[in-house]
C-alpha cells in the first residue's frame, strides 16, 4: 500500500482522487498542519519544505521503496507508475503538462492567496483587512478561471477530450470558487467541468477524505498562529 501524509485541503485531494481515480490501495496519515505536524522531524525527512501531500511508495521505480513530495510530481510519479491519466501520446503528455504546471504555478498559489486575504486575513488578530490585497487576488483568480473558461470551450477536458492529472490537479481549488468571490455566471464552460468531475465516483471519495478532521481556520486562532505567523 502506498502510505500517503493527507490533510484536507486542495493540495491534499489532487492526490487523494488520484489514489481512488487510479484503484491504487493506499494508506491514509494525516499530517495536521493546524496543529503544527507538518514540522515534525519525521515528517521533513518525506517532506523537506513541511508541506503536504506527500508520499511513500514501498514499491519504488528499482523495486525499493521512494518517497515523493509536491504535489505535482506525486501526480506525474503516480500517472507514470500506473500508465493512466497521463495521455497516450507526447503531445497529449506535453498538454497534460501544460495544464498540470499551469496549476502548480499560477492557479494554486493565487487561489490560496486569495483565500487568505479574502477569510482569513480579516479575522486574524490583529486583523488584517487590506482592500489591495483582495482586489488583486479576486482579480487574479477571476482572469485564470477566465484562461479555463475558454480552453474548455473547445475541449472537454483541460488537455483534450481526455480526462487527466491535470484536470484532477484544478479541480480542487476552482471547486472552491464561492470562497475566492469568483462568480460562473460568465463561465459556462467552467460551470460544466466542474460538474462533470464532480459526479464522478473517485473524485467525491478523495474529495471527502478526513474531512471531518478539518477545522474552520477563519475562526481557528490557534491553527492561524501555526499557519500564519511561523
Amino acid at each position: 500500500m502506498i502510505d500517503l501524509y493527507y490533510w484536507p485541503t486542495p493540495n491534499g485531494w489532487k492526490i487523494s482522487i488520484a489514489l481512488e481515480e487510479m484503484g491504487l490501495p493506499y494508506r491514509t496519515h494525516l499530517v495536521n498542519i493546524g496543529a503544527g505536524e507538518q514540522f515534525a522531524p519525521a515528517f521533513l525527512a518525506i517532506s523537506p519544505n513541511n508541506r503536504m501531500p506527500a508520499i511513500v511508495d514501498p514499491e519504488g521505480p528499482d523495486g525499493a521503496p521512494v518517497s515523493v513530495f509536491e504535489s505535482g510530481a506525486i501526480l506525474q510519479y503516480l500517472a507514470r507508475k500506473t500508465g493512466q491519466l497521463y495521455g497516450t501520446t507526447e503531445r497529449e503528455r506535453i498538454a497534460v503538462e501544460e495544464w498540470l504546471f499551469w496549476q502548480v504555478g499560477g492557479l494554486g498559489p493565487m487561489a490560496g492567496q486569495a483565500h487568505h486575504f479574502l477569510k482569513y486575513a480579516p479575522n486574524m488578530e490583529p486583523p488584517n483587512d487590506l482592500p489591495y490585497a483582495k482586489d488583486r487576488y479576486r482579480a487574479e483568480v477571476a482572469r485564470l478561471y477566465g484562461v479555463m473558461d475558454r480552453r474548455l470551450a473547445d475541449n472537454r477536458y483541460l488537455a483534450g477530450d481526455f480526462y487527466s492529472i491535470a484536470d484532477i490537479a484544478c479541480w480542487g481549488w476552482a471547486s472552491l470558487w464561492q470562497g475566492q468571490e469568483q462568480t460562473l455566471d460568465d463561465k459556462p464552460n467552467l460551470k460544466r467541468w466542474l460538474d462533470e468531475l464532480a459526479a464522478r465516483p473517485a473524485v467525491q471519495r478523495g474529495r471527502v477524505l478526513s474531512a471531518e478532521a478539518r477545522s474552520d481556520v477563519a475562526t481557528d486562532k490557534a491553527a492561524q498562529k501555526v499557519l500564519f505567523k511561523r
